[in-house]
């Protein structure tokens, strides 16, 4: 069983070039895969691996400058969720292009995960979910507005041809695990609008305390690592990833005829070519005889879609 940390934290780092290499070091060390951030602005990422080494780069991190209140969440997966261990350097730890956006100096309202059923089910209160298109096909809560974005830096522009609609109304917003309310919430606020709130420790918080029976979440919630998709309780979920487009699919999308392991689904088999779809049939081929020998093929270093940008 592996440890899955998700985590994020907003600090100044005077210089966050020269934490790259101690914390690649220290996650190889620990025997840890996955993917951190590091920006001027602080550090975001997901990560898995043993207990022992989870504990240690926790550890590594609240001792960096700004760190040592750090808050991340936890999960665990019966199968290491990442390949490799990468540390990036970006300029922004979720990306959204605002340069006067500043979590730091302010953000909304944080609400609890118990006390969030009874914000969103207000009459006065719209619900705005935050992250992209492909991850609220899989699941939302009940009655929030999705943006149908692509990327979370296309959610300023379409607030500024929305924003009318929620004239007079509170504004409750949610994400994952949180990072993306950060920035969202600060905009808002620097937009003019006064009542923002935002589901503390995000989607993955309140699956982990709010039971299934008192849930308002519909669906399950999208990851960005090789679990694909959680659920209440933060179980494992039953979706998995197109290794052709790297969208996540249902058991009812792999039961279409539009799919093939590895080839093809209901997203991508009209526009990739038959050329497309004879080379990753091949591949699969490739991962499939390298699954039999009990040795890793590279074709299987598939990970889920705009993970870098976002949580």
């Amino acid at each position: 069983m592996f440890t899955v940390a998700a985590l994020y934290h907003f600090t100044r780092f005077e210089d966050h070039v020269a934490l790259r290499a101690p914390l690649l070091e220290v996650c190889r060390q620990n025997g840890i895969c996955g993917t951190l951030l590091l920006a001027a602005e602080g550090i975001n990422g997901t990560v898995a691996g043993p207990r022992a080494g989870i504990d240690a780069l926790i550890a590594h991190i609240r001792a960096l400058p700004g760190c040592d209140d750090l808050v991340w969440k936890e999960s665990t997966a019966s199968e290491q969720p990442f390949l490799r261990m990468k540390v990036r350097l970006k300029q922004e730890i979720v990306t959204m292009g605002q340069p006067d956006v500043n979590p730091l100096a302010r953000t909304g309202h944080y609400v609890a995960p118990a006390d969030w059923n009874a914000l969103i089910s207000a009459p006065d209160v719209a619900v705005i979910d935050t992250r992209n298109d492909y991850e609220v096909a899989i699941g939302t809560f009940e009655g929030a507005v999705d943006p149908q974005t692509k990327a979370f830096s296309d959610f300023p522009a379409w607030w500024a041809e929305h924003k009318h609609e929620f004239a007079g109304k509170r504004i409750a917003m949610f994400c994952t695990g949180g990072i993306r309310c950060e920035k969202s919430t600060n905009f808002l606020l620097n937009e003019g609008v006064s009542d923002v709130y935002h589901l503390q420790g995000g989607i993955l918080k309140y699956l982990e305390d709010v039971p299934a029976d008192d849930s308002m979440w519909q669906g399950e919630c999208f990851v960005f690592d090789g679990r694909v998709a959680l659920k209440h309780g933060l179980e494992e979920g039953e979706h998995t990833l197109c290794h052709a487009c790297r969208m996540p699919l249902s058991a009812a999308d792999r039961a279409l005829n539009s799919y093939e392991e590895g080839v093809s689904c209901r997203h991508c088999i009209t526009t990739s070519s038959d050329a497309d779809k004879a080379r990753f049939r091949e591949r699969q081929k490739q991962i499939a005889l390298a699954k039999k020998r009990g040795e890793h093929h590279l074709g299987q270093d598939i990970t889920p879609l705009t993970a870098e940008a976002d949580e």
